[in-house]
């Protein structure tokens, strides 16, 4: 049977992302790599052995050339169902044919040396003939490797890179493939275990693969255990967790906004962007939503990657770091692949790393301010480096950046980076004020005023009855609802809430927060995107903190109808096509689930906790 037959035997030829939708995808994740499986028991997505590594398995932006590893019945599918083994990162998936049931089991072991991938087959009821196809592609789905037979199974060898895959189901390779045909039974098993390993290193030793799964599942149900989540929401709010620490670099413990690269914004466009990275914006949310549910180890991991990825001069300051704290290399393009459902061009690293954005400094100052408050221990170290980026923001809040949505238009005076930049001046005079450290607390007060002074009168627009996107403009951005939550101003504020109405009136679609009116003139960009999620929950925790509990109960419910079958959420939803969009799983819109959970659940959550930590708001 020759290659092209085998695909139209795994009813996946032609196959395109168009068919196979970003909610069809489930999510595994060792805490330094993840992969993607679809519902029809296809690996389209892996990169090893880091989050940021070239992709073995790419079909997800290409199509079946470019890799990917698939187990299914033979014959016709008449029921698929699928679930995380309880409170864990195992996906299980049950293919129901005329024939009897069988479960396929997916789970990435924490690795003692080597990234591992490991599949089961069960038998549930019934005999059911199977088959399996690897496609294994190194460099993001470019490279043929070359596979050689070892006992029990295949090395794959490419450059860097190589792969073993051990199996007690025969083998045998067609047409640049491996594929393999066998029968279970109930009570029978046959597993498949695929490892990574540099290529100059022998191959490493077989994995028994019941053992890692019974560790595998050890280590998830243990840590979920330690979760302290809202009754109401429990589900949301473990399965969001677990999100958050599989996007995390288990040896640095720098979190990833996402698994993916180049997941469309918009179907078709060029809104692509390389997620696999760091960001500093995310880090306040991410230590607070870590720290309420308890998890005051991973939150202090995450806020030591942020002291070392930050170190050195203000100046150079990124927006975002690779898993280590690297500095990315340059933006380049995969003109080979396809892009998801044709969405070109397919991106790897991102250009953003070398924008000025002046809001991350007030993020980065905000997260040391609040780990004082909460209670981690700062070291001076720490604060010698807070004082340096403190002179820096005096100096330079004048200046125009990129902001918050990374633009690749001109660089401008965005109202929500002048906020943040009040943040970083605000929370440097509380380190003086309040935990008696030193600095020249005067004239950062004098400084804070300032930019409090000029945000009213001049990123206030009388006529649009908002506070708007950049000074002295006339458009809305969903990012001024982080004005009452980071306590610039108090919820109460007439400006806040007609900022919040306006919003709601103008920035709405289906139900759900437009980040801004896509413009070429403002963002460089062609038209059109989805609703923003992370924007969304932030208008649940705005209503929430001006009263409207209701309201924002109700929103907060929707947005959670928005998750696919597995709980999980990519970066925005088209209420057009009824989609998720953009890069997946998303780390920014689970950390912000997390906090509205909470804000929503307690009488004093996080947003009134932040907001409540300012400590100059004026009434200008």
């Amino acid at each position: 049977m020759g290659m092209r037959e085998r695909y139209r035997q795994l009813r996946s030829m032609p196959r395109s992302g168009v068919e196979m939708q970003i909610e069809d995808y489930g999510f595994l994740s060792d805490t330094e790599t993840a992969a993607l499986v679809s519902r029809d028991g296809s690996i389209d997505w892996l990169c090893m052995p880091r989050f940021d590594s070239g992709a073995v398995f790419a079909r997800l932006l290409g199509t079946e050339e470019n890799g990917f590893w698939k187990i299914c019945p033979k014959g016709e599918v008449v029921k698929t169902s699928r679930r995380y083994r309880g409170d864990t990162l195992i996906l299980e998936m049950e293919f129901e044919t005329k024939d009897g049931c069988v479960r396929l089991t997916d789970c990435m072991p924490l690795r003692d040396e080597f990234p591992t991938l490991v599949r089961t087959v069960e038998g549930l009821r019934g005999k059911v003939e199977m088959t399996m196809c690897l496609v294994l592609r190194f460099d993001y789905g470019r490279l043929v490797p070359w596979v050689q037979r070892v006992e029990g199974g295949i090395t794959a060898m490419a450059g860097p890179d190589a792969i073993l895959l051990r199996s007690d189901v025969e083998l045998r390779g067609e047409e640049l493939s491996t594929v393999a045909d066998f029968t279970v039974g109930a009570g029978e098993s046959k597993a498949f275990v695929l490892t990574w390993y540099p290529s100059h290193k022998p191959a490493p030793e077989a994995e028994n693969s019941a053992e890692s799964l019974r560790r595998t599942e050890e280590y998830w149900t243990k840590w979920s255990a330690h979760a302290k989540p809202a009754e109401e929401w429990r589900d949301a709010v473990v399965r969001s967790l677990l999100v958050l620490k599989g996007l995390t670099y288990a040896p640095t413990g720098g979190i990833v906004a996402a698994a993916t690269t180049s997941l469309p914004e918009q179907i078709g466009g060029e809104r692509n962007w390389d997620y696999r990275f760091c960001w500093l914006r995310d880090a306040t949310f991410t230590l607070y939503s870590l720290l309420d549910a308890g998890y005051k180890r991973d939150a202090e991991a995450w806020r030591q990657w942020l002291l070392r990825a930050v170190a050195g001069s203000p100046a150079q300051m990124q927006t975002l770091y690779g898993v280590g704290g690297e500095r990315p290399a340059l933006e380049y393009e995969l003109p080979y692949l396809a892009g998801y459902a044709g969405s070109k061009p397919v991106r790897v690293g991102n250009a953003a790393a070398q924008q000025f954005q002046l809001d991350v400094y007030g993020e980065v100052i905000d997260v040391m301010h609040q780990t004082r408050r909460l209670g981690l221990a700062v070291d001076c170290a720490g604060w010698e480096l807070e004082r340096c980026l403190v002179k820096f923001v005096a100096e330079h809040w004048q200046k125009p950046d990129m902001g918050i949505w990374e633009v690749r238009g001109p660089a401008r005076h965005f109202t929500h980076s002048k906020i943040l930049a009040w943040v970083a001046m605000d929370r440097a005079v509380q380190a003086c004020e309040k935990f008696g450290l030193p600095g020249d607390v005067a004239a950062w007060r004098g400084v804070r005023d300032r930019i409090h002074a000029e945000v009213c009168a001049r990123g206030y627009n009388q006529k649009v009855g908002a506070f708007v996107q950049s000074l002295d403009s006339d458009k809305l951005d969903a990012s001024l609802l982080m004005m009452p939550l980071v306590g610039f101003l108090p919820p109460s504020d007439p400006r806040v809430q007609s900022t919040i109405k306006a919003i709601e009136k103008n920035l709405m679609s289906g139900g759900f927060v437009l980040r801004y009116h896509t413009d070429t003139e403002v963002d460089g960009l062609p038209q059109g995107e989805g609703a923003f999620l992370p924007c969304s929950f932030w208008l649940v925790d705005c209503l929430n903190l001006t009263g409207r509990y209701d309201e924002a109960r109700e929103m907060f419910e929707r947005l959670l109808s928005l998750r696919n079958d597995l709980g999980l959420l990519a970066e925005e939803y088209d209420p057009r096509t009824r989609r998720l969009a953009g890069n997946f799983p998303q780390a920014f819109s689970h950390v912000a689930l997390l906090n509205s959970a909470a804000n929503l659940s307690k009488h004093h959550g996080p947003a009134a906790q932040r907001a409540n930590s300012a400590n100059g708001k004026s009434e200008t």
